[in-house]
């Protein structure tokens, strides 16, 4: 018998790794559309543990969070810095080969 996972729930699991939510981060990043990347961090936030667990740790409030990670939110890189920091990621900037 074949067993299956909704892939929400399957998401959910692999994002509580953060080596999996870096991972993930920065494959949505390459898109370069800012509210896909807003999307990505929400359900990172997601799966490890919410928007109220986030709060308490970087000490921001839950409005400011949902505000920050919402699709039309504009973040500034030292928010984005300190949710990131919560989960073991950080924000990096890597060479481009152009040749």
């Amino acid at each position: 018998m074949i067993t299956t996972i909704r892939h929400h729930d399957y998401l959910m699991e692999a994002l509580a790794s953060p080596v999996e939510a870096a991972a993930y981060l920065n494959s949505v990043a390459e898109d370069g559309k800012i509210e896909y990347l807003l999307k990505a961090l929400r359900n990172v936030v997601e799966a490890q543990g919410g928007v109220g667990a986030l709060a308490k740790k970087t000490k921001l409030s839950r409005t400011t969070l949902y505000k920050t990670l919402s699709a039309t939110g504009n973040p500034e890189v030292a928010t984005l810095d300190a949710i990131l920091a919560v989960y073991g990621i950080r924000i990096g900037f890597f060479a481009v080969a152009t040749r």
